[in-house]
């Protein structure tokens, strides 16, 4: 699987581009597997993709340079706030945790390689992918729904992060 995320990510996108893409896919799918095997998004992990996020903001692209790079940590900040948000009242109102900070976190990479138009889109298709996993899996085991149910959401977010990543690629 990786092997093919990285080969696409070079015939998409040659050169330095095609690069940061292949990386992206690496770290993306690492993090969807932990998150699906342990319930954790590894901060390691997370750094490495927002780091390599900033990297790419600076020296790739039109908008290249400082100016690039203050747009990816302003988007990275107005996906992950209103989320860090909704986290701590979810947790205040209900006492439990809802989303947890890697995913939080893991929004915030998001908004660091993405543009505005593709952010919403990945975030409402992992959102609407872990749901129907969801609703699947309790429908094929017989299991009735549950409110309490654990769901790893960075196994859907972190894939259509890179996902979404190629859609940019492809358009531009």
């Amino acid at each position: 699987m990786l092997l093919v995320a990285v080969a696409v990510s070079l015939a998409v996108a040659p050169g330095p581009e095609g690069l940061f893409g292949a990386l992206l896919a690496a770290l993306m799918l690492a993090i969807a597997v932990m998150d699906q095997d342990r319930y954790v998004i590894p901060n390691e992990l997370t750094a490495a993709a927002a780091a390599l996020a900033l990297l790419r903001a600076g020296i790739v692209g039109p908008d290249a340079g400082w100016e690039g790079v203050l747009w990816s940590i302003g988007r990275a900040c107005a996906v992950a706030l209103p989320l860090l948000v909704l986290t701590e009242g979810y947790r205040r109102w209900r006492g439990r945790d809802g989303l947890g900070l890697g995913d939080v976190k893991l929004a915030g990479v998001l908004g660091a390689w993405l543009g505005w138009v593709t952010i919403f889109a990945v975030l409402e298709a992992a959102t609407l992918t872990a749901i129907a996993a969801y609703l699947i899996h309790a429908m094929v085991h017989r299991r009735p729904l549950r409110g309490t149910a654990f769901l790893p959401f960075g196994a859907f977010l972190a894939p259509a992060i890179w996902l979404g990543w190629l859609a940019e690629a492809l358009m531009y």
